[in-house]
C-alpha cells in the first residue's frame, strides 16, 4: 500500500477546476525534496519540440496535459485498478530544457532520468516531440538494451533528415538501435501508415528484426491479436512503452503536429495499453500532444488517459 501523502487530491475535496494543477493531482515531489527517495513512479514533463520537422507545439503539451489530467480518479473503470493505493506515485516536474541548443537538452534530459534510474523511480513521461524518448533511453538503458512496444503512425527510423540533421522527432529509434539501447528483435512498432518519403525506415527496420505492424494489418487481425503477439515479440525482460499521440485517428486526436488519417479510435487507444499488462515495463511516455491544435484540450485528456492507463500498467506487472 502507498503513503497518503502520495495519493491525490481527491474531487470531492477540493473541486477539480481549483487548485494548482500537477499530473493527475499527485503530490508535487521535486528531485531535491525530502520524500523523492520514496516515490516509486514519477510523472515527468518534458516542454521540448527541438526535433520537430513539421508543425511545432508540442513543447506546450506537458502543461496542457497535466491541466486536462485533473478529470483522472482513482479507480481504472475497465481492470479495477487503483494505482495510487499500489504505488508511491507523484509529480517530479518538468525537465527544463535549453530552447536554444539541442543537445544540450538532450543532455539534460538523460541527466535528470539518470537520477531517477539511480533512486530506482520508475518514470512515466508527457512529452516533447519524440525525440524526447532518445534521451530518457539513454539513462534508462545505461546497463543494456530493452525491448520496446511503439504505438505510432510513424516508424520514426529515418537515418537524418535536411543534409544530414541526425537528431529530428523522425531518426529517434534509429539512433537508439544504433547506440545499443534498444534490441531490435524485441522491438515492436504498431499502427504504421501515412504517405511516405521512401522505404528506407521500412528496410532498416527489416534489416535490423524490427516487427512492423501497419495499420491494415491491425485492423485486418483485430488489436487483441496483434497485442498478443507484442507481448510475445518483447517477453518478460525489461521493457519501455512509447505512445506518440498521433497513433490515434486525427478525428479523435486533432492536437498534434503530423496527423495521418485512418487510425484507431479512442476507445483502442487506450484498449491497446491494458493489453501490456504483466510485462516488465521499466519506463513509458506520451507525446506528441501540440495543444495549438487543439485548444479545446480534447487531445491533451486523451493523452492524460492513455498516461492513466500507462501508469496502471507499470504498477500492475503480475
Amino acid at each position: 500500500m502507498s503513503d497518503p501523502f502520495f495519493h491525490p487530491v481527491s474531487g470531492f475535496d477540493l473541486p477539480r477546476f481549483a487548485g494548482v494543477p500537477s499530473f493527475m493531482r499527485l503530490p508535487q515531489v521535486g528531485l531535491d525534496h525530502a520524500r523523492i527517495d520514496e516515490v516509486e513512479i514519477g510523472l515527468v514533463g518534458v516542454p521540448w519540440d527541438a526535433g520537430t520537422t513539421n508543425r511545432p507545439g508540442p513543447r506546450h503539451g506537458p502543461r496542457q496535459v497535466r491541466d486536462m489530467s485533473t478529470m483522472i480518479r482513482a479507480q481504472n473503470d475497465a481492470t479495477g485498478i487503483r494505482p495510487f493505493e499500489a504505488a508511491n506515485c507523484a509529480d517530479l516536474g518538468d525537465v527544463g530544457p535549453n530552447p536554444a541548443d539541442l543537445m544540450d537538452s538532450m543532455e539534460r534530459i538523460t541527466a535528470f532520468y539518470t537520477i531517477l534510474k539511480t533512486k530506482g523511480i520508475r518514470p512515466l513521461t508527457a512529452g516533447g516531440d519524440h525525440l524526447t524518448t532518445l534521451p530518457v533511453l539513454r539513462a534508462l538503458a545505461a546497463e543494456g538494451p530493452l525491448g520496446m512496444v511503439h504505438f505510432d503512425s510513424h516508424t520514426d527510423l529515418f537515418h537524418s533528415y535536411f543534409n544530414g540533421k541526425m537528431y529530428t522527432h523522425g531518426t529517434p529509434f534509429r539512433r537508439a538501435v544504433e547506440e545499443g539501447l534498444l534490441d531490435p528483435r524485441r522491438v515492436v512498432q504498431i499502427g504504421i501508415r501515412g504517405t511516405m518519403y521512401d522505404a528506407e525506415d521500412v528496410d532498416f527496420a527489416k534489416s535490423v528484426g524490427i516487427r512492423l505492424i501497419p495499420i491494415r494489418e491491425y485492423f485486418a487481425r483485430g488489436y487483441t491479436d496483434v497485442m498478443e503477439e507484442a507481448r510475445e515479440i518483447v517477453g518478460s525482460a525489461p521493457t519501455y512503452v512509447s505512445y506518440d499521440i498521433d497513433f490515434i485517428d486525427p478525428a479523435f486526436a486533432p492536437g498534434t503536429g503530423t496527423p495521418e488519417v485512418g487510425g484507431p479510435n479512442s476507445f483502442e487507444a487506450l484498449e491497446v495499453v491494458r493489453a501490456l499488462q504483466g510485462l516488465d515495463i521499466v519506463g513509458a511516455d506520451m507525446v506528441e500532444v501540440s495543444p495549438p491544435f487543439d485548444q479545446s484540450g480534447g487531445t491533451a485528456y486523451l493523452g492524460a488517459s492513455v498516461l492513466f492507463e500507462l501508469l496502471c500498467v507499470m504498477i500492475n506487472r503480475s
